[in-house]
């Protein structure tokens, strides 16, 4: 603003009002595309009466229809369940099932009970229970506007958190510099037209406008336009970025975390078979659980999900599915059963306490036909479930099966029973209540193959020395395995174990190390260490200083909660390691946010969970963000350099001239608009390279090359117009 004032008072109307137009546009269609992801209006049902969303508050009783709605605000669900796509908060693409608030909870907060919140702008697919007649559910409002889910997800688009990068700092650093080089040529103007009898607001407008020429006012466009057309490439490629000052950090990152299930390994699995306990012991592997007699473990794993049914579809989780499709049993819409169309008694699911990654497991309350008694069924980590059972309920050898199948690379779930009393109020139990003294009832062994993509995009990423790290809440010895079998631990490297545990009443806290074939730990240059979140925990509490060693060679962290993921890319990040994160669902919330570089695997096109979201399955995406990352830092150096550059030559120009005349208006005009833009929009079209290589681009604006280069130029250019002007005065005219 301050810049076209100052043009206009100078009779410099075609380029301030060129700059003025194009402003105005860019701002318009910007607020323009921004009113219109925010704006989302419908009538919704609230308990007082029939209302449009626009008049919804924190509150108010709304109720959700059985076919569900795109949700205008945040909501806790107080009656029934809902089936939702998180996809646009968490990045997950899978729908997720949302429960009731237990009339016991005391204080409601929405960060710490995800499952019973409704977020502003996810897809409720189905609701029910809740209603009359058993028809959708019903809803508090917590949270509307800017306040909502959404509302954050806009806010962080319009304003994204500041960097630390050292591009940008160095690039503020510059710009001072030319602001006291500025004030040099301003003080030097004002003396040379005080001397050529000038008047005093002729002096003040010159003066004020070697200020714009130096401190150019589209330098930011400028340099934005190499993050532009990267982002309009990684569009192109079914890569979506809601934070494009990131592009550039792409460009740095020495180290990369992957998500294990759906990320580098397929989102669904096979049944491999199912071992059923047998007295003391486990029975023999039956590869096909239709072949398992009625009974309990039957029941288990036709009951102990979080499916729901949509149009006579089942949805959910692709693992349960394929769990539930093993066992032959088929899923009514009355009354919630699974049953088998002949040979089976009918299951009903009257209660779920739903799966979470920090407890790792999952449980419900089930009853049969004709009054039977309540039987609880749990389902989760084989050692988590172990914990809530008797432990003559636990075969003997527990530990070594569980041992041979995961070192295998098999995904492996217990699952455990209790018989609940006839008088216990179902709707009211509590968790704990529930999953205490449970009997074990067996494994179910699933093969989770690793996706065709992972192996080569893991070696490239080696190969440009890109260290790649798993983190995953799967058991250690099959994130082992899947890490071998995507390169990222070699055929002929050793693997090493690191085990800590907390001091407990008779002992102190421990930490060993053990090879993987169960040999000591031996020194060898080529050797990775696995970790699990037990082991990582009492590493941070009671060993902190053996964590950054750890951390250096740490390549497979096994069994880690949600809060574990965030807090290993924050202690890479202490490391000075430039940490990226790739997932695909709620799990990786948390270190998707605080890596330098999140991307989630999803098909929405923006996720509050990440700066980038990818529309592809797999990791391909993450080779293709490094190199549009150190294209688009690599081209905005050289745009701040010609940028420089040109407002240097300029301002010698100028002030040069300044002595008998200056620059006319469209010789300006040609100088600031016809070669700057152009030059600028050509430079910033160029694409990056097609291979990945070792050397990283140089993050420093004020490095030597940078800095010689541009003052040499700067140099040379100046005593060329000074000795122009030298000839010319010293011709005999």
């Amino acid at each position: 603003v301050f810049s076209i004032i100052l043009w206009m008072s100078d009779r410099y109307y075609y380029y301030a009002a060129c700059i003025l137009i194009i402003s105005l546009i860019s701002i318009s269609v910007s607020l323009y595309e921004i009113r219109k992801v925010c704006k989302y209006y419908l009538c919704i049902q609230v308990v007082r009466a029939l209302l449009s969303s626009e008049e919804l508050v924190p509150g108010d009783c709304i109720v959700i229809p059985a076919e569900g709605l795109l949700l205008p605000c945040d909501a806790a669900l107080l009656a029934g369940e809902c089936m939702v796509n998180e996809s646009m908060l968490t990045g997950e693409s899978i729908p997720v099932m949302k429960t009731s608030l237990s009339v016991s909870e005391a204080t409601y907060r929405s960060e710490s009970q995800p499952r019973h919140t409704l977020f502003c702008g996810t897809q409720l697919i189905q609701a029910k229970g809740g209603g009359p007649a058993g028809n959708g559910a019903i809803a508090v409002v917590t949270c509307t506007g800017f306040f909502t889910a959404k509302g954050d997800l806009i806010s962080s688009i319009l304003y994204p958190q500041p960097l630390d990068f050292r591009f940008f700092r160095d690039a503020m650093k510059f710009l001072l510099f030319l602001g006291l080089l500025a004030l040099v040529g301003t003080i030097y103007s004002i003396v040379i037209l005080l001397n050529s009898n000038t008047t005093w607001q002729e002096v003040v407008i010159r003066s004020l406008d070697i200020v714009t020429i130096i401190v150019p006012p589209a330098l930011p466009a400028a340099m934005t336009t190499a993050t532009i057309y990267a982002q309009s490439r990684l569009k192109h490629h079914g890569v979506f970025c809601i934070s494009p000052p990131r592009i550039n950090i792409c460009s740095k990152i020495s180290l990369f975390c992957f998500d294990k299930t759906g990320t580098l390994t397929e989102e669904g699995l096979d049944v491999w078979g199912v071992m059923e306990v047998s007295g003391e012991v486990f029975g023999e592997l039956v590869p096909d659980p239709l072949f398992l007699p009625p009974g309990l473990m039957l029941s288990a794993l036709a009951s102990c999900h979080s499916l729901a049914l949509l149009g006579g579809q089942a949805l959910g989780d692709p693992l349960e599915l394929k769990m539930i499709e093993s066992t032959g049993w088929v899923m009514t819409g009355y009354s919630e059963f699974w049953m088998s169309l002949k040979k089976y008694q009918p299951v009903a699911i009257i209660r779920r306490f739903l799966f979470s990654s920090s407890l790792q497991r999952m449980s419900v309350v089930t009853v049969g036909p004709g009054g039977a008694s309540p039987v609880a069924f749990i389902k989760g980590a084989p050692e988590m479930v172990a914990s809530f059972c008797l432990r003559e309920s636990v075969p003997s050898h527990f530990s070594p099966t569980l041992r041979e199948y995961a070192s295998q690379g098999f995904r492996v779930l217990g699952f455990a029973y209790k018989h609940l009393t006839k008088e216990t109020n179902l709707s009211t139990v509590e968790r704990v209540e529930v999953e205490k003294d449970m009997n074990f009832l067996g494994l179910l062994v699933m093969k989770n193959q690793v996706k065709p993509e992972s192996a080569e995009v893991i070696r490239t990423l080696k190969l440009a020395q890109l260290r790649p790290v798993m983190v995953t809440g799967d058991n250690i010895l099959t994130a082992v395995n899947v890490a071998r079998a995507c390169g990222m631990v070699l055929s002929h490297e050793k693997v090493i174990f690191v085990h800590a545990s907390p001091p407990t009443a008779s002992s102190v806290a421990s930490l060993q190390f053990h090879q993987g074939d169960g040999g000591l730990y031996q020194n060898s240059a080529g050797y990775h260490l696995a970790i699990n979140g037990m082991s990582f925990a009492a590493l941070c509490d009671h060993f902190p200083e053996y964590l950054p060693k750890i951390l250096m060679r740490g390549t497979v962290y096994a069994r880690m909660t949600p809060e574990q993921k965030t807090q290993l890319v924050k202690a890479l990040q202490k490391l000075n390691y430039r940490v990226g994160m790739c997932g695909d669902g709620a799990n990786d919330c948390g270190a998707l946010r605080a890596a330098d570089v999140g991307v989630s695997l999803s098909e929405a096109e923006a996720s509050v969970a990440s700066p980038f979201t990818s529309k592809s399955d797999n990791i391909s995406c993450v080779p293709l963000l490094i190199k549009e990352g150190r294209c688009s830092l690599v081209t905005s150096f050289s745009l701040f350099k010609y940028m420089a550059l040109y407002s240097l030559i300029q301002f010698a120009s100028v002030l040069i001239l300044y002595t008998k005349t200056n620059l006319g208006d469209f010789q300006f005009l040609f100088f600031d608009l016809v070669l700057v833009t152009v030059l600028a929009i050509v430079m910033g079209r160029g694409g990056p390279s097609d291979e990945l290589h070792p050397q990283r681009p140089a993050a420093s604006l004020l490095s030597l090359p940078v800095l010689s280069s541009l003052l040499l130029h700067t140099v040379l250019l100046i005593l060329a117009q000074v000795s122009a002007l030298l000839i010319t005065v010293s011709q005999d005219w």
